[in-house]
């Protein structure tokens, strides 16, 4: 996170500076601090959340683990496993990305893309391991979102190697 001088014009969108009325100045000086704290705060709870998730799903990960061999179905608990670590891959995606954002990066729209298109993959992983059979047009959908997904995936990784003017 980026640290934003108060004592600068506003340069940023949004209400400019010289529309408050100078009386404001200093409760949005105090009101822009607060804000910072609240930002600040919620992002150590982003944290702390993903850190236990992360925790959650290794633990996850080794329950399905000990009940596919125990159930001596060692390819339905494989799956059902993978399935579990795809769900932890995407939250180390998400720490990473929230670690840029703490370094005072921004947030990559490459990420979100990324995570959806893991949960996509994932979605295909466990489907012939449901309880249910799934249909052939649930598939035929689940199938074009990731194609649809990783084209997206694609096309930004694309862009961002395009030269900026």
């Amino acid at each position: 996170m980026q640290p934003i001088n108060l004592q600068e014009p506003n340069t940023e969108p949004g209400i400019p500076q010289s529309q408050l009325p100078p009386a404001f100045a200093p409760i949005n000086r105090i009101a822009i601090t607060a804000m910072l704290w609240l930002n600040g705060f919620a992002h150590i709870i982003i944290g702390l959340a993903l850190a236990t998730s992360v925790m959650m799903f290794t633990w996850l990960f080794f329950v399905d683990v000990k009940q596919a061999a125990y159930a001596h179905n060692l390819v339905h608990g494989f799956l059902h496993a993978l399935g579990t670590l795809m769900l932890l891959w995407s939250i180390s995606a998400l720490i990473s990305a929230e670690i840029r954002y703490l370094r005072g990066h921004k947030l990559l729209v490459e990420t979100f893309i990324e995570v959806v298109l893991v949960m996509f993959l994932r979605k295909l992983i466990v489907l012939p391991v449901q309880d249910a059979t799934p249909s052939v047009s649930e598939i035929s959908i689940w199938l074009a979102g990731a194609f649809v997904m990783g084209l997206i995936y694609i096309l930004i990784r694309v862009a961002d190697k395009l030269p900026r003017h």
